[in-house]
């Protein structure tokens, strides 16, 4: 068995020495790729240094997509909380990077934003829908807050009464995710809404994804 991992090892280095090129510039082939190294447990970004990232220089264009996932985030904090779809983080990452630049894709956004947790809690990736949101501040959010924000999905917004009904919680467990929601930033409160307040979640404001990022937020991405 050893053996046969040795012969495959090398049969990847071969591999990723002939696609190169390719491994570097197309998304497709980088899934590829990362799925064949899975097999035989090898991580090409584990390590800043070794034989696939001087190869590949898959570990610089990881790194710095991290920096640029976290200067995004860092300029949009003050809208949505240190939440950001998926979606919207891709479309901001591309727009910074700008038309000539090696092509991103959400699956290469994932596997950045993985390798940004050793830098703590900050970073995180929560399922919801058929898409994620990407945290990045060190809030502690349980599955209750989970659940909460794949309620609130499809409107943006989710209701005390909504949580009840459809979670079949009690009220008071309801209010204080909502309340946790809210003193984190990750959620607004709409007390004029009809009916009961609303609680909107910014980073599912489906309107806000095609807005720049003004200078001012860039400065703010500026340690």
């Amino acid at each position: 068995m050893s053996k046969q991992l040795d012969m495959f090892k090398t049969n990847l280095e071969e591999f990723a020495s002939k696609h190169k090129q390719e491994i570097r510039k197309s998304p497709a082939f980088r899934v590829q790729f990362q799925d064949m190294c899975a097999t035989i447990g090898v991580d090409p970004l584990a390590s800043g240094k070794g034989f696939w990232s001087e190869m590949l220089g898959v570990g610089d264009f990881y790194y710095e997509l991290g920096v640029q996932i976290i200067e995004v985030c860092l300029a949009l904090k003050h809208r949505n909380g240190g939440l950001i779809t998926l979606e919207e983080l891709h479309q901001q990452v591309l727009k910074g990077r700008g038309k000539f630049a090696q092509e991103v894709s959400q699956d290469d956004l994932l596997r950045a934003i993985k390798k940004l947790k050793v830098l703590g809690n900050g970073f995180g990736i929560i399922p919801v829908g058929g898409t994620y949101l990407v945290q990045s501040v060190p809030a502690e959010l349980n599955m209750d807050h989970t659940v909460v924000l794949q309620l609130a999905e499809k409107k943006g917004y989710v209701t005390v009464s909504e949580i009840r009904s459809s979670l079949k919680w009690e009220m008071e467990r309801a209010k204080q995710i909502l309340e946790h929601l809210l003193k984190e930033g990750m959620a607004w409160l709409d007390t004029q809404a009809a009916g009961e307040p609303q609680y909107w979640l910014p980073a599912l404001f489906t309107e806000l994804y095609s807005q720049e990022i003004t200078p001012e937020e860039a400065k703010e991405a500026i340690p």
